[in-house]
């Protein structure tokens, strides 16, 4: 009986040291432990030279085709008369409304104007031959804030429109190169324009 507690006794012990053997050994799989004081060096620049592509220019707008003619060209003394006998030369004109400002000032063409000698009116005329994308921008405008009016002339070799704004008609009329804008206080509706785009038109350069 005496061997027999012995060996009990014996067992737990061996148990343990089994355990601690096995605990070391996994201590060991697991690697050394990281150095506290250790520092880890920063990442070095690369020395060689990144290429860069070259941006790609942008797209600039293409200069506007400058018109110019004679106004007794745009419109003859004749022509005026038979508008109406009141309508004579303007010798001060400066274009107004914007789309005849634009006539002028962005698209680089000419305005003309003649003014009633008893109300003091003014038929407003320019002519301007702008580039084809500039052309279309101002054809979308008036198509989109104008009415159409197809006695002027038929699409798509001619587009006319009619609007009335701040007590004026203004017509504009898009035919091959050339952009016509056509203003008065006496342009009630599209009509009373007509005979003036006729004769615009036909006194134009061909193009």
């Amino acid at each position: 009986m005496l061997r027999s507690s012995r060996l009990s006794r014996t067992r737990p012990a061996a148990i343990a040291l089994v355990v601690a053997a096995s605990a070391m050994l996994l201590s060991g799989c697991s690697g050394e432990a990281a150095d506290p004081g250790a520092t880890t060096a920063a990442p070095q620049a690369s020395e060689t030279p990144i290429e860069t592509t070259p941006a790609e220019p942008t797209e600039t707008a293409e200069p506007p085709v400058p018109f110019a003619i004679e106004c007794d060209e745009l419109l003859t003394p004749d022509q005026v008369y038979a508008f109406n006998p009141n309508f004579g030369a303007a010798p001060d004109f400066a274009p107004s409304g914007d789309h005849l400002v634009a006539v002028v000032e962005d698209e680089a063409g000419t305005a003309c104007g003649w003014v009633n000698q008893t109300s003091g009116d003014l038929i407003e005329v320019g002519v301007a031959t702008p580039p084809e994308a500039a052309l279309l921008a101002h054809q979308s405008d008036a198509a989109m804030n104008s009415t159409p009016v197809p006695t002027y002339g038929t699409p798509p070799e001619l587009e006319g429109y009619f609007t009335q704004a701040d007590g004026s008609g203004e017509a504009q009329i898009f035919s091959g190169p050339y952009w016509i804008v056509i203003r008065s206080a006496a342009l009630f509706e599209p009509g009373d324009a007509g005979k003036l785009v006729a004769d615009v038109l036909g006194n134009l350069p061909a193009a």
